[in-house]
């Protein structure tokens, strides 16, 4: 049976593992800073990092700090909307290089409809989905939409995850478990204390798939300290602060590793 686009989210992170490193998940925001240079910065992405995280511009973005709020909310003023994005996308070489998911909050989802999003996006190169605001209890619909189409829905958990929830979420989860570092917002530099290493340690033996770690990841002394931990790092305000300055993506990114 040939790997779902779901599959080769796991698939492409532990093949980095494989390669004696934790995966990179690069996380930019979709028409930041420029509608124009979307593409490119996509392309510029997914040439170095493992997997590749597209954030769909919302007016409310709860689980975001700063750095994405300001990102959002200049795409969101520049008309950048998710059928823009899938349209974009769309257009792109498929299938692209590494896995794509799109992080979006479940309204612009429910906007647009469960079984188009799943077959425009699907079509569209996309492999999965992170939907912060969406409870486990409340995902039946879109996860019966998405498994036609082979594409996964992340979980995320947290250093406050009751025991008995973090092993359900682990064993439900799909591509990746998404081990959010702190609680709180996005973009905040992440003292690390052995305490959320253990959190990671615990994570990794609930999780049957990869556990990727994420918040505040920006720099490549934290990446070597979660690297025994964790299969992977999602690197996001970092990185659309950097496509923010114009500097070298690549080299930026490749600075991590």
């Amino acid at each position: 049976m040939s790997p779902t686009p779901g599959d080769t989210i796991a698939a492409a992170i532990r093949a980095a593992r494989t390669a004696g490193r934790p995966a990179l998940v690069g996380f930019l925001t979709a028409g930041f800073p420029s509608r124009a240079r979307f593409k490119d910065d996509v392309a510029a992405v997914l040439q170095e990092c493992d997997v590749v995280e597209i954030g769909v511009p919302f007016s409310d973005p709860m689980a975001d700090g700063t750095t994405i709020q300001r990102a959002s909310f200049k795409a969101l003023a520049d008309g950048v909307t998710l059928p823009w994005i899938i349209g974009e996308l769309a257009a792109m070489p498929q299938p692209p290089p590494a896995p794509v998911l799109l992080m979006s909050y479940l309204n612009p989802l429910l906007q647009y409809g469960f079984a188009n999003l799943a077959r425009d996006a699907g079509a569209a190169g996309v492999s999965g989905f992170i939907v912060p605001d969406l409870p486990f209890e409340e995902s039946d619909e879109l996860k019966a939409a998405l498994a036609p189409l082979g594409l996964a829905l992340v979980q995320m958990v947290t250093p406050v995850t009751p025991a008995d929830r973090l092993a359900m979420l682990c064993r439900s989860a799909q591509g990746f478990v998404y081990a959010v570092t702190m609680t709180g917002t996005t973009g905040k530099s992440a003292v690390v204390p052995d305490e959320v290493l253990d959190y990671m340690d615990r994570v990794r033996c609930s999780a049957t798939i990869p556990v990727c770690a994420g918040f505040g990841i920006r720099s490549k002394e934290q990446v070597d300290l979660f690297a025994p931990h964790v299969d992977g790092v999602v690197v996001g305000s970092a990185l659309v602060e950097a496509l923010e300055r114009g500097v070298d993506v690549g080299g930026f990114l490749r600075e991590l590793r």
